[in-house]
């Protein structure tokens, strides 16, 4: 299994629009990526402009296919990423669990 840990840092003022369109994401993958077995977003306590995505799938093949996606091409890449100022993504190797 491989976990995708993405940092959105959202502009001032767009976090709700950012928190709207990942609610909107997240039935997609789950409707249409059997290969993605956990799809979390989270806002942190300290920074309330700072969104973390928490994904699980089953290697990075699954991971490439979740870019190419309509879903993805139109939600993150066309409505989120806009409204960013960075974003950095780290990739991680299940060892437990």
């Amino acid at each position: 299994m491989i976990v995708l840990v993405a940092r959105y840092h959202v502009k001032e003022g767009n976090v709700d629009a950012v928190i709207g369109a990942l609610k909107e994401m997240a039935p997609l993958v789950a409707e249409h990526e059997p290969e993605c077995s956990l799809y979390f977003a989270n806002r942190s306590h300290d920074d309330p402009n700072l969104i973390l995505l928490y994904e699980r799938y089953t290697d990075m093949d699954a991971i490439a296919a979740h870019r190419e996606t309509p879903h993805f091409k139109e939600i993150i890449e066309g409505r989120i990423v806009p409204l960013l100022e960075n974003r950095e993504r780290e990739f991680f190797d299940t060892v437990v669990g």
